[in-house]
């Protein structure tokens, strides 16, 4: 049953004792899983109230409170920006909905994050270093996974085998996908902490700096790429490499040349995840969203290689020696990048 803002806001009330809203509004949050507001008190405060659409997103958010349990005030004061506080809990039926002490700032759509100028995109990529040089202490003290490089590839290629066995998913797709996953060394990476949920509603802005950082459901030691598939959805390539270059600068000794190419693969991979979720959930706006978006991709995908292929029959010939021509060959579409990604928007 879907709860309005207003209902939202007796059930925070319910949660923290003395809690007044005199002002409710709602709140950008992921649809299939949970509904959100904002509220103001008497005292002016602002709080934000999430509940819970279904168990699985319940227990999300019981996976929260451990991690922000987690965060010891010493660690909190190492990171440059905030993360909330759980103000209280209320439970309806087999359902807990979480009240958290609101942080001053909001979140801005990507493209108004693309169009926040330079620093805004460094404070982006030093924040998402920040979250990966979090000690993997606190992930195992929370009794949160932790997985290797190679668990995590092993695990993407089994959620690609479960995905495959529904007959939707577009077989240029499950060619591209199982190609990159059997690439090795692709996923040569070192482990960290990850946030596991990066995108931009969970960017809180103030003053155009990154004060806050939520969304705190899905940590875990894992591949850090996964932080930044978000910004394969950007138009803004510079944007991107900005928001990259920023973090490698905070992270010198964490070299990964192929992290943006697991990114791009994690980005596009989303969508078939989404559908297996749709199909777990009986969402049937789920899943047709997400074969929507999956077609969407083949076609783009079919003409960037036909842009390919065609760029490659202007140059059919390469001089090398005076005595040396050698054949320009078109490109393999399964060998193709995963770096240069169509617009992909987030489920």
């Amino acid at each position: 049953m879907k709860r309005s803002p207003m209902e939202l806001a007796a059930l925070a009330s319910a949660a923290v004792p003395g809690l007044a809203p005199t002002g409710v509004s709602s709140a950008p949050d992921d649809p299939a899983d949970f509904e959100s507001a904002l509220l103001i008190d008497d005292s002016g405060k602002q709080w934000r109230v999430r509940a819970p659409r279904h168990a699985e997103a319940s227990m999300r958010l019981e996976t929260e409170l451990q991690v922000l349990r987690a965060f010891t005030p010493a660690v909190r004061a190492e990171l440059p920006f905030l993360i909330p506080h759980v103000a209280g809990t209320v439970r309806l039926g087999d359902l807990r909905t979480f009240v958290y002490s609101h942080i001053e700032g909001s979140p801005r759509s990507l493209d108004e994050l693309a169009k926040g100028g330079r620093e805004l995109a460094r404070e982006i990529g030093r924040a998402i270093a920040a979250i990966h040089e979090l000690p993997r202490t606190l992930v195992n003290e929370a009794d949160l996974p932790a997985y290797e490089a190679n668990e995590v590839r092993q695990r993407r290629l089994n959620e690609l085998d479960q995905a495959a066995t529904t007959g939707r998913i577009p077989s240029d797709l499950l060619r591209r996908w199982e190609h990159a996953l059997e690439d090795v060394s692709l996923w040569r990476f070192n482990p960290t902490v990850v946030h596991g949920d990066i995108h931009e509603d969970n960017l809180l802005l103030a003053a155009g700096r990154v004060c806050a950082v939520a969304g705190w459901t899905d940590l875990s030691i894992g591949d850090p790429a996964d932080d930044f598939a978000w910004l394969a959805a950007t138009q803004d390539t510079e944007f991107a490499d900005e928001v990259h270059e920023a973090y490698v600068s905070a992270r010198p000794d964490a070299a990964d040349e192929h992290l943006l190419r697991r990114a791009a693969l994690a980005a596009e991979f989303a969508l078939a995840q989404w559908m297996v979720r749709g199909l777990a959930l009986g969402d049937d706006g789920m899943v047709s969203e997400a074969e929507e978006m999956m077609r969407s991709l083949s076609a783009d995908l079919a003409a960037e290689e036909a842009a390919l292929a065609a760029n490659a029959g202007d140059e059919d010939f390469v001089s090398r020696d005076d005595d040396a021509e050698v054949a320009a060959a078109p490109q393999d579409p399964e060998n193709l990048e995963t770096s240069a990604l169509p617009i992909i928007p987030r489920p």
